[in-house]
């Protein structure tokens, strides 16, 4: 299933994508995507309707993140290789996580206005896994079931707050509008095989970023088992999983945003987003 959230921020209702890619309204059937709709069972009741019972709706409706009631937006560093190499850093010999302030939520085509006082905006296209059912000390051969399924994400970064400022990344990654989810979540069923997803992202409709997850050092399951030792993973929580080579910062010259760039990025069954950026108000 492709799942998706429309309306207006903070008005969103849950719908999904149907064969025919026509928009369904599910806000008859459940109230948001979130917590126990994220499970196995929840999934499995959805999975039962008929889609075409649904309500179509206006496609040209605004889409917000796929998920509703994250608690924890975790993200790791240094994910693949190229990508540590760019910035001058060490392959990690453990997965490298961080947070994202979970305000920096935004749907997958929302505008991002450049922070006052920021001066290097990066971009990183990444898949970021949606947690279904809590998810604590699950060893590796667990943790996939644990996952109600992907979704794109530009992981945003300001690069002098996240390097520059005394450490602490999330500084870096949290203003407003620097976590853009979706366009929509694609089951765990419906993805074969997690580990041969390509990635892309353009600026200014020049390519910055193509890669594989296949060239991912920790894997999926391994990073949820992993995040899990040490903490409780939520329904509706996510995990963005790295960047592949390509960001603004690892470029000679850098590379940065400024008023009026427009990035796009995407995966063939995960969607494509796009985002303009803006100058400060």
């Amino acid at each position: 299933m492709r799942l998706v959230r429309f309306g207006e921020p903070g008005a969103e209702k849950p719908g999904l994508i149907d064969a025919e890619n026509t928009l369904r309204d599910l806000s008859g059937e459940i109230d948001d995507i979130a917590g126990a709709v994220l499970s196995r069972e929840g999934l499995a009741k959805l999975r039962a309707l008929d889609p075409k019972s649904l309500p179509k709706t206006d496609p040209s409706h605004r889409l917000g993140a796929p998920v509703a009631g994250t608690r924890n937006f975790v993200a790791v560093g240094r994910n693949y290789a190229e990508h540590a190499a760019e910035t001058g850093s060490d392959v990690p010999e453990e997965p490298l996580l961080f947070n994202k302030a979970v305000s920096s939520i935004a749907g997958p085509r929302d505008g991002v206005v450049i922070p006052k006082g920021s001066s290097k905006i990066d971009w990183e296209v990444e898949v970021a896994v949606v947690i279904g059912e809590r998810c604590y000390q699950v060893s590796k051969a667990e943790a996939m079931d644990h996952i109600a399924g992907f979704c794109l994400c530009n992981d945003v970064s300001e690069r002098t707050w996240q390097k520059e400022r005394g450490g602490q990344w999330l500084k870096g990654k949290s203003a407003p509008g620097f976590g853009p989810l979706g366009p929509w979540l694609v089951t765990r069923d419906e993805i074969e095989d997690p580990a041969a997803l390509e990635l892309w992202l353009d600026v200014n409709g020049q390519r910055m970023q193509t890669g594989t997850t296949a060239d991912m050092i920790f894997d999926f399951a391994t990073i949820v088992s992993y995040a899990s030792e040490f903490f409780a993973l939520e329904p509706g929580d996510i995990v963005t999983t790295g960047t592949p080579h390509g960001v603004g910062a690892g470029m000679k010259p850098p590379v940065f945003l400024k008023d009026g760039d427009i990035v796009t990025l995407g995966n063939a069954k995960l969607g494509e987003q796009r985002q303009v950026f803006s100058a400060p108000r």
